[in-house]
């Protein structure tokens, strides 16, 4: 009986110990890879699937899984702890602020400036509007604003279509919140009847295949569908270019900077990733994907 007992507990242990990953020498090894789950702002998702992947490379042991939504998605996952980083093409709001604070004990996330989006304005290829005034964008998205068509603008379009449709974002959006605060005004609304897309692609492919649009998106989205039209603070002022040197010297009016917040409770391998998403490995894929990267590493010719 005491070797049928024996006999049973070697070939338990021989069993368990065969579970394990093995090692090149056939030993076992704990699996020490880790998860990071980055959540939120649409604007972001594109660039931090690029970072991401080429982080893979750099920490094999780290898998970053990236999902969108828009930054509201990205605050409310790291108020509610859901996520490991949160992306955000705005500040914390202070309601939002507050919130996170209390649901961490008294203690703040922590904000990382990763970069720069130039807001981009996009029409279709075929309107031959070459530049716009916050003043003229104001009018054409504020509730009450006085331009519904290209004809009101001066503009003649050739496709005839002269009602302008306009594309928006949706109201989690970080992109519709920073315009609303830098172009349709804090006090004011948007106006009824725009399309307001769930994404900055879904804007971009909108204007693309519509002669008579025009929408606001960050300028990592262009494509060879849409045309940017250069942007000035006042009318009758000339047009500037979303560029990196004309975002960084603020000339460009309609750009702003993107972030990443981490809890207080901030995984290392966290804290470790966004480190390497600011030095220069990290800023040259922002530079890559279309963005602006942190002046340090703003290169001269731009």
């Amino acid at each position: 009986m005491k070797h049928i007992l024996t006999t049973a507990l070697l070939a338990a242990s021989l069993v368990l110990s065969g579970c394990g990953k093995k090692n090149a020498d056939g030993s076992s090894k704990k699996d020490d890879s880790i998860s990071l789950q980055n959540i939120g702002s649409d604007t972001m998702v594109n660039l931090a699937q690029a970072w991401a992947e080429a982080y893979h490379n750099v920490d094999p042991k780290v898998s970053v899984e990236v999902s969108g939504g828009g930054s509201g998605i990205g605050v409310a996952a790291l108020i509610n702890g859901t996520c490991d980083i949160a992306n955000s093409s705005r500040k914390l709001e202070k309601e939002e602020e507050e919130k996170a604070t209390a649901k961490y004990g008294g203690k703040h996330p922590t904000e990382h400036h990763i970069g720069y989006d130039a807001l981009a304005i996009y029409v279709h290829p075929s309107n031959p509007i070459t530049e716009i005034s916050i003043e003229q964008l104001a009018e054409i998205y504020k509730e009450g604003g006085k331009f519904s068509k290209w004809s009101d603008l001066g503009v003649t379009m050739p496709s005839g279509q002269d009602e302008i449709v306009r594309a928006s974002r949706q109201n989690n959006s970080g992109t519709y919140h920073y315009f609303r605060e830098a172009v349709v005004g804090k006090k004011n609304d948007f106006k009824q009847g725009s399309r307001d897309m769930n994404g900055s692609k879904e804007v971009v492919d909108l204007v693309g295949t519509t002669p008579s649009a025009i929408g606001f998106s960050g300028i990592g989205y262009h494509t060879s569908k849409v045309k940017v039209v250069k942007v000035s603070k006042k009318t009758g002022e000339p047009g500037v270019e979303p560029t990196i040197k004309t975002t960084l010297d603020k000339t460009y009016p309609i750009a702003r900077p993107m972030f990443m917040y981490v809890p207080p409770s901030a995984k290392p391998e966290a804290e470790k990733y966004i480190a390497w998403i600011v030095s220069e490995p990290g800023q040259k894929i922002v530079i890559k994907e279309g963005y602006v990267p942190l002046e340090a590493f703003a290169p001269k010719d731009k």
